[in-house]
């Protein structure tokens, strides 16, 4: 992890700097869902607007995991048809 020293008008403050990876995107992603009640798809929607950032810019990040999760909430939510699933699994 890096810093950077930021000065704005006045005392100078340190931002934590790390480079997003797509596990550390999917740690940010779980974290919204348990801490904000929100679905994967809303937690992902929720950190691209709080961050600046277009939903194709984070495609890079979304490891199979979290796509799963995503493809559930979306045919949960009927954007998507649903797909058979085995049991148990």
């Amino acid at each position: 992890m890096g810093t950077a020293e930021v000065r704005i008008g006045g005392p100078s403050f340190y931002i934590m700097t790390t480079k997003m990876t797509p596990k550390r995107f999917a740690i940010v992603i779980d974290d919204l869902v348990r801490d904000k009640n929100l679905t994967h798809l809303e937690a992902v929607i929720h950190y691209c607007e709080h961050h600046g950032l277009e939903s194709n810019t984070i495609t890079r990040w979304i490891d199979k995991s979290l796509k799963e999760k995503l493809q559930y909430d979306a045919e949960s939510l009927n954007y998507l048809p649903k797909t058979s699933r085995l049991s148990g699994l």
